[in-house]
């Protein structure tokens, strides 16, 4: 027996994600969930308890169908190993050191957010114009040094320009929803980037699927998965992943997130999940957060219900409004998330 989670009727791709959980421990009936239709996924739980590992093991699922394009947001390097040979089925993966977007896929809000300048300050007001005339960096440029401004606010906007150039992320094409939608899981991995870089990269890439399924020149059906989705609700990729979340569903998109702190993205990223995989949490506000979008079909209290094991998860379905304690399956590629030892680095 199989169980799909996702979708109250009809046939379509699905991807296993382990099996039921009982009481004694033991594993039941086989628990897949749905790939053929847009879905909001968060996951969640402490550092070490599998949110990571789950969020891979839905990359891996979504790699071996067709028809839609993964796309993995990889803050700490943890998804390299995607690329890595797989047990059983190959998982088609490719891994993009170093990835750059337009500057112009920012807008001017954006850009003065991003190097954390003012609109109404006289820098900040050189940048924004400077971002609503220009797309590429050199433009951006060229605009402040020609506008008419005292000298200090050009050279302040200027050396905030420039700033944001040395990050690296910044490129005259960058990456592009046709270059991202191919038939592997790709890994952005932004390992080394700071927080502002990040953000820049996930408003970009989340803008251009976004955009590309609705102007119908994206095909397949894009995922992005976010891991350390905290890192991205008080930047300026919140946007984008919060227009994934509330009208991704019309255009095909669907977002999966993960993170350790719940308390830490915004409300509507939990309450717009359609899925929710809830690991081992503790903290209060953590807690707190899930329990204020505790949906109405769920018996008891969730915190009641989390395991306390690695790699147990319960599993709230809001399409067949269920509650399933579940198993997830052993990665068919090797986990990258998993934390170094002192004993490992000695040396005898």
């Amino acid at each position: 027996m199989t169980v799909v989670i996702g979708r109250e009727s009809g046939e379509g791709p699905t991807a296993r994600l382990g099996a039921y959980r009982a009481l004694d421990g033991s594993s039941g009936a086989a628990l897949e969930v749905d790939l053929d239709g847009p879905h909001a996924a968060l996951a969640v739980g402490k550092r070490g308890y599998g949110k990571s590992y789950t969020l891979g093991v839905i990359a891996e699922g979504l790699a071996r169908t067709a028809g839609v394009a993964p796309v993995v947001v990889d803050p700490m390097g943890a998804f390299r190993t995607l690329d890595d040979p797989a047990d059983g089925q190959p998982v088609p993966a490719r891994v993009v050191d170093d990835p750059t977007v337009s500057p112009g896929a920012l807008d001017p809000r954006s850009w003065c957010a991003l190097v954390g300048l003012s609109p109404e300050s006289g820098a900040g007001g050189l940048v924004w114009r400077a971002a609503r005339e220009a797309e590429t960096l050199t433009g951006m440029r060229s605009a402040v040094e020609a506008a008419e401004a005292p000298v200090a606010d050009r050279r302040a906007a200027a050396n905030h320009i420039a700033l944001a150039e040395s990050w690296g992320v910044f490129g005259t094409e960058g990456v592009d929803a046709d270059a991202l939608c191919t038939g592997e899981v790709t890994v952005l991995d932004l390992s080394g980037l700071g927080r502002a870089p990040m953000n820049a990269v996930v408003r970009a890439v989340g803008e251009a699927l976004y955009r590309g399924r609705v102007a119908g020149t994206v095909d397949r059906l894009p995922w992005l998965l976010v891991d350390e989705a905290h890192t991205f609700f008080d930047g300026v990729g919140e946007a984008a992943l919060e227009t994934i979340l509330t009208r991704g569903r019309a255009p095909g998109v669907s977002l999966a997130l993960a993170t350790q702190r719940p308390s830490a993205v915004s409300e509507v990223a939990v309450s717009q999940s359609d899925l929710l995989v809830a690991h081992r949490l503790t903290a209060e506000s953590d807690l707190s957060a899930l329990a204020a979008a505790r949906p109405t079909y769920l018996e008891g209290s969730l915190a009641e219900r989390l395991p306390t094991d690695p790699g147990e998860a319960v599993v709230v379905d809001d399409a067949t409004e269920t509650v399933h304690a579940v198993t997830v399956r052993e990665r068919a590629t090797p986990h990258g998330g998993g934390s170094p030892t002192a004993s490992d680095a000695a040396v005898d």
